[in-house]
């Protein structure tokens, strides 16, 4: 199956997002530091009542806690990504990969019908996929992929 064909056809759950860590939007920056740090992640979803209602990600971090002088103790409401763009479990792996590219997105939340967090989904989920589900795709490209042909024979 071609490429084009398989990001139209499988869903985003075939990327096998990881399990959503969350925080709920009342808590401060420094407890979603902390667990940031506790899973080795680059962002958590912010959650009120169990619905999504935002993101805080590395790059909220330093652009809108750090950058700004604020302290730890401000409420993650005051510096998240509020409505993040999100997708859903069965949404083709094209719809994920449109919104990442659109808004310059590393993470996308993935959400059920209630806007309730089942996964977030990387960047690095969506390369993974390609390279191990197409490799002749990913691994035959040309160093430069406007130019076929090198300027120069290679080798001695």
């Amino acid at each position: 199956m071609e490429l084009s064909r398989n990001l139209i056809v499988e869903s985003v759950s075939r990327l096998g997002p990881t399990p959503p860590r969350q925080v709920e939007v009342d808590r401060a920056v420094a407890d979603a530091v902390a667990a940031m740090r506790q899973y080795r992640v680059g962002c958590l979803l912010v959650t009120q009542g169990g619905k999504l209602v935002g993101i805080f990600t590395e790059r909220d971090l330093l652009t809108r806690v750090l950058a700004a002088s604020l302290p730890l103790t401000t409420p993650l409401r005051a510096c998240m990504t509020p409505d993040p763009i999100a997708v859903g479990p069965k949404d083709p792996v094209r719809v994920a990969i449109e919104r990442m590219q659109t808004g310059s997105y590393r993470h996308l939340p993935v959400v059920d019908g209630s806007n309730r967090p089942i996964g977030i989904l990387s960047a690095k989920r969506v390369v993974r996929y390609i390279v191990e589900h197409f490799p002749a795709t990913v691994y035959c490209l040309p160093p430069d992929p406007h130019n076929n042909f090198p300027a120069s024979a290679e080798g001695a």
